[in-house]
């Protein structure tokens, strides 16, 4: 048996007792059988990211024109205006739903037939990295799956979670402030399902050894239809035990480590991402642990970092990078072969309890008392006490960072690059939520339309119109996107920022954030200097700071050279100002 085998056996016994992973076994060799051979990797590129790599996060149906299919709408906007920027594009969930914006999956297996169909993706996936969301923690109250449970039809009579009454259900941690438990009618009478993120997400039953193959079958399924990343959405709260937090048990951990393991058994080149917005201690642990042939660890390869969000909101906020600083020089590093996924923005706002030990409870209220201030909401979860705390800001990035009653066009654009040149300067994989390109302002008549506070960063985009808007560099949407395009395209053509390099804080003042980017196998670095300030800022810059200065260095994003006296340079960054240095 080899090293794959033996870790799938483990782990089904672990999860389910050797006489239980004994009757299951067969069944999974049959369904790994089933796909072996047939999903090839992409022959363009490694399958491990480098500095090359930035993934775009979008809607199937972000930009509209009209008689053609979203997703090939997407594909032209792609090609047209972002091609030698992106490398991947993350494709939020694409399937038949019922609710939250398509995590409310009705049917796995097929594609939103209004957004188009398995063609459209595989099409987006010649040209860029794929990444699909794999919603595998609930399932749609309108699924097949949840009707034939109300029936009382098998194989379906244990594919969710009915907790007996008197269940210790005290300890469980919530992402949400709506009831635990939902009442429905079944064909043997009323009964209680859990559902962690509303009652239109019935939880799935991961106890029972089919429900487990069945989803790994989906998983395997999307490998298939050429999903080069999967995304393993709200993963946390995947295994239920009661009298326990129900989140992060060792058994969730269990289920990642066998996806990973089937993977590197059928389709090794297929990458897991977790998305777990909880502090950073408890986030880091999706890595898992070394494996033991030394290839990286044996868990996901890339994990959400949540925490840099609402630090890089509280620097902007305060002109400081002190915490920003402090938080990103004792980050460790993970293993080879596995990397964080860097974001600001995204689909579901902005999370704030990453932010958990780092940022004080004022600090955390501040952020806030700033997202109602200028028009978003704050999402609110329920705590193990019973009380309830911020969990999530719903705005747009560039309406926390900037007033809209006080525009100030100059300033504010400057200010939002300013959060994104700090998120392309880390080590790991850049995600660029698709509003960020563009600087959007809140959709309050998207919120106004669905009632639902997250669709304030969700408004869709006319193709035609949002050309328009782009075409003019002197508008907020033009100007964003032309500088975001160009530093997508430096990024990518320095070593110094491949995911493994290394990368070490300067202390060059608290209105500063400064890094330094090392190629992972030697190389020329790159000095990242962020003003995160209103005022202009003079920084004296030696050998010290970027080694081997000697004689001048360049700034990569406007090739303007600074010659050095006395053995330094004498850099001047405007307000919120962005200079990424090399020798």
């Amino acid at each position: 048996m080899n090293d794959t085998r033996a870790r799938i056996k483990r782990l089904l016994t672990f999860l389910y007792g050797e006489e239980e992973a004994e009757r299951a076994r067969p069944g999974l060799e049959a369904l790994m059988d089933s796909y072996r051979g047939k999903i090839p990797a992409p022959s363009r590129r490694a399958y491990l990211p480098d500095e090359r790599d930035s993934i775009l996060i979008t809607y199937g149906d972000q930009f509209r024109a009209p008689g053609e299919p979203p997703l090939r709408t997407l594909r032209g906007f792609l090609d047209t205006h972002l091609e030698g920027c992106v490398s991947g594009v993350h494709i939020l969930p694409c399937f038949p739903y019922t609710s939250d914006d398509g995590f409310s999956v009705v049917d796995y297996r097929r594609v939103d037939p209004a957004l188009g169909d398995w063609n459209d993706i595989a099409a987006l996936g010649e040209r860029y990295r794929l990444m699909l969301d794999f919603v595998a923690n609930h399932v749609s109250r309108r699924s097949d799956w949840f009707t034939s449970f109300l029936r009382d039809e098998p194989p379906y009579t244990d594919y969710f979670i009915t907790p007996p009454e008197g269940a210790d259900l005290s300890r469980v941690v919530r992402p949400r402030t709506s009831p635990l438990l939902t009442k429905v009618e079944t064909a043997t009478g009323e009964r209680r399902v859990w559902t962690t993120f509303s009652a239109d997400q019935i939880d799935l039953n991961y106890a029972a050894p089919h429900v487990l193959l069945e989803m790994t079958d989906i998983l395997l399924h999307y490998a298939f239809r050429g999903a080069e990343i999967i995304r393993l959405d709200a993963i946390a709260y995947l295994w239920k035990t009661p009298g326990t937090s129900c989140i992060h048990l060792a058994k969730t951990h269990a289920v990642v480590k066998f996806w990973r393991a089937v993977l590197d058994e059928v389709a090794p080149h297929v990458l897991l991402i977790t998305e777990t917005n909880v502090p950073h201690a408890e986030n880091v642990g999706y890595f898992g642990e070394a494996r033991a042939d030394g290839h990286g660890t044996d868990e996901a390869q890339m994990v959400y970092n949540f925490s840099l969000a609402p630090l890089t909101l509280h620097t902007l906020l305060g002109g400081d990078a002190t915490v920003l600083s402090k938080w990103v020089s004792e980050l460790a590093a993970p293993r080879r072969g596995a990397t964080f996924f860097n974001f600001i923005a995204s689909h579901d706002g902005i999370g704030v309890t990453p932010a958990r030990g780092i940022l004080s409870d004022e600090q955390v209220r501040t952020l806030a008392e700033r997202a109602l201030a200028h028009g978003g909401h704050v999402s609110y979860k329920t705590n193990a006490d019973g009380s309830i705390s911020p969990y999530e800001l719903n705005i747009t990035l560039y309406d926390f960072l900037n007033d809209p009653a006080k525009p100030e066009p100059e300033t504010d654009a400057a200010r939002f690059i300013a959060s994104q040149a700090i998120l392309l300067s880390l080590a790991g994989v850049p995600g660029i939520y698709v509003h960020s390109l563009f600087g959007s302002r809140n959709c309050h008549e998207c919120f106004a339309e669905t009632g639902r506070a997250r669709s304030l960063n969700r408004k869709k985009f006319d193709r035609s119109a949002l050309e328009e808007a782009i075409a003019d560099p002197a508008g907020r949407s033009g100007r964003i996107f032309n500088e975001l395009r160009r530093l997508l395209r430096v990024r990518r053509e320095e070593q110094a920022f491949h995911p493994e390099g290394e990368q070490k804080v300067l202390d060059i003042g608290e209105g500063l954030f400064a890094l330094l980017r090392t190629p992972p196998d030697g190389g020329r670095p790159v000095l990242c200097l962020q003003n995160v300030t209103v005022s202009p800022m003079h920084v004296t810059i030696g050998a010290g700071h970027l080694p081997g200065l000697d004689g001048s260095c360049r700034n990569l994003l406007t090739n303007e050279d600074y010659r050095t006296e006395r053995g330094v340079a004498e850099v001047v960054l405007n307000p919120y100002g962005t200079c990424w240095l090399t020798t």
